[in-house]
Parts: C-alpha cells; structure tokens; sequence
C-alpha cells in the first residue's frame, strides 16, 4: 500500500526513476481497487448497464489517470527508455 500512495504523492513528477516494485505495486493494488469499484457498483445498482462500470469507478480512473502515466514514464525512465 505504500508503493501505491508513494506514487500518489509524485502525482505530476514524470522525472527521475521508478523501480519494479513500485510500478507493479501500483498496477496491483490499482487492479483491486477498480475491482472493488465495480463489484460495490453492481451491488449497489449504480452501475451503467451498457458499461458496466458507474461513478465510483469512473472517478478511480479520472483521479489517477496522471499519476498512471507518471509512473509509466518513470519506469520506462529506469529501463533506460525515453518516457516523453
């Protein structure tokens, strides 16, 4: 859970390097929580029925869409790709 607040914390940083961990931590524990958005959804009706998703997944996205890509460009940073 660190790993993915760690990143949270660098919301705009797309300079420097992320290490392995921290990018699959935060693809893991990004994972569960969409899982869990969507499952709390169906139950509760507010799912989209042509989607499947409903607002508390959409605003997982939106809210952690920079940081995604934040991190991607570090990691390809410390592969020694160039990220932008």
């Amino acid at each position: 859970m660190n790993w993915y607040l760690k990143v949270l914390k660098n919301y705009f940083n797309f300079s420097g390097r992320a290490r392995r961990k921290e990018y699959w931590m935060f693809a893991l524990f990004q994972f569960i929580f969409a899982i869990v958005a969507i499952v709390i959804e169906n139950v509760l009706g507010l799912a989209m029925k042509d989607v499947g998703c409903g607002p508390f997944y959409s605003l997982l996205i939106l809210g952690t869409f920079i940081p995604s890509l934040a991190v991607t460009v570090r990691r390809l940073h410390d592969i020694g790709k160039i990220g932008l």
